[in-house]
C-alpha cells in the first residue's frame, strides 16, 4: 500500500479483477490503512487497461505488481498502474496505466507514477523503468515528461500502431 496526497495505491487483488470482468459497476471491500473499507468501482474503471485482466487472471499471481488508484475522497477506484512483468535481460521494466475518463487531466496519473517509481526501482534487477505511448496520446506523454521520463525511441504495436518509447533513469 502506498499513499499520496489524494490517492491510495493498493495492490490489485485477483478477486477484484475477476469481479470487474463480470460486473462493470460494483463496490467491494478493500484492505486500506485502518482496515477493510468499501471502495466503489465505476463502470469506467480501470480505463484502457481492462484488456489486461484476462491475462492477469490466467497467471494466478496474487501479487501481480498492479496497483489500483483509489481516490481518498469518496473511496472511488479511478485507475490502475502496474508493470508488464519482470525486468528484461537489460534491466528495463515496462509499465503501463489507465485512468477513468473522468479522472483525466487532473494530475492523478503523475501523482501515482511519482509514488510508484521508487517502488519499481527497488525491485531486483531493475535498471530503468520504461513506458510506451501512442504517438497521438499527448496527455500520457505529458505525464511521463512531468515524472522525469525522456523519449528514447519508437516502436510498433499491431493494435495501437506507432508508439513512442520513454525511459526514466534511476532516481
Amino acid at each position: 500500500m502506498l499513499e499520496t496526497a489524494r490517492l491510495l495505491l493498493a495492490e490489485l487483488p485477483l478477486e477484484i479483477a475477476r469481479q470487474r470482468l463480470s460486473t462493470p459497476d460494483f463496490a467491494a471491500e478493500v484492505l486500506l490503512p485502518g482496515g477493510a473499507q468499501t471502495v466503489t468501482f465505476p463502470a469506467a474503471w480501470p480505463g484502457a487497461v481492462l484488456g489486461l485482466f484476462p491475462r492477469l487472471l490466467s497467471s494466478g499471481d496474487e501479487h501481480s505488481g498492479h496497483f489500483m488508484l483509489i481516490r481518498r475522497q469518496g473511496l472511488v477506484a479511478t485507475g490502475m498502474m502496474g508493470d508488464k512483468g519482470g525486468p528484461d535481460p537489460h534491466g528495463d521494466l515496462e509499465i503501463g496505466y489507465g485512468l477513468n475518463p473522468d479522472a483525466w487531466n487532473q494530475g492523478y496519473a503523475s501523482e501515482a507514477l511519482r509514488a510508484l517509481l521508487p517502488h519499481w526501482y527497488a525491485r531486483p534487477g531493475v535498471r530503468r523503468v520504461t513506458a510506451q505511448t501512442a504517438t497521438s496520446n499527448l496527455a500520457s506523454a505529458r505525464v511521463l515528461k512531468k515524472c522525469g521520463f525522456t523519449l528514447v525511441g519508437e516502436s510498433w504495436d499491431d493494435d495501437d500502431g506507432p508508439l513512442l518509447v520513454w525511459a526514466a533513469a534511476s532516481p
